[in-house]
């Protein structure tokens, strides 16, 4: 699938303000993985790709979960985090897409100990492109400049902190994630 493609899908599958949180994403990514030394056309792909499930059907994406033997602890958390790992398990079925680019997408919600660089890339680029406000996401988006690593435990810190105020559960790969990376020289 060419990014050209890539764009087109979306464009018609997202509504315009999520298709419009995707440029950005796609812009940061790019520039990410600039920065970071990584292949730039699969930082844009993934980055277009990454919320291709976002507005799918919940319970077609709950049984997907099923179906494909994804971690069954999703179905006991918000309907929220279904969108990654299905429209990773989504995009793969139907189009021929590098294994990497599929990764990216499976983990840009919880992340996952270990994440490759275009992994971490897409992660961060997520929380941090231009189009999103929230406190802190400046100090996120200068650190994600100078360590892509210290970006993605801010990142995560960030998330656990904003889910632990709201009082709902925290998926635990999330929580794992976090304890990884905190623990990476």
């Amino acid at each position: 699938m060419t990014y050209e493609q890539a764009q087109a899908l979306i464009e018609r599958t997202l509504p315009e303000k999520r298709y419009i949180h995707t440029l950005g994403v796609v812009e940061t990514a790019e520039r990410l993985a600039r920065t970071y030394g990584e292949d730039v056309d699969q930082a844009r792909l993934a980055a277009m790709l990454h919320d291709y499930a976002k507005y799918h059907d919940r319970d077609e994406m709950r049984q997907i979960v099923l179906d494909e033997h994804l971690d069954p602890l999703l179905l006991e958390f918000d309907d929220e985090l279904l969108h990654a790992p299905v429209g990773a398990v989504l995009l793969d079925r139907a189009y021929d897409l590098d294994a990497e680019v599929i990764s990216a997408i499976k983990n840009h919600t919880t992340g996952e100990p270990g994440m490759s660089r275009l992994d971490q890339i897409l992660f961060v680029a997520d929380a941090i492109e231009p189009n999103r406000r929230y406190p802190g996401v400046d100090v996120l988006r200068d650190l994600a400049d100078v360590s892509l690593e210290a970006a993605v435990v801010a990142t995560l810190r960030h998330t656990i902190d904003y889910l632990l105020k709201k009082s709902v559960r925290i998926f635990p790969q999330t929580i794992t994630t976090y304890n990884y990376y905190l623990n990476t020289p």
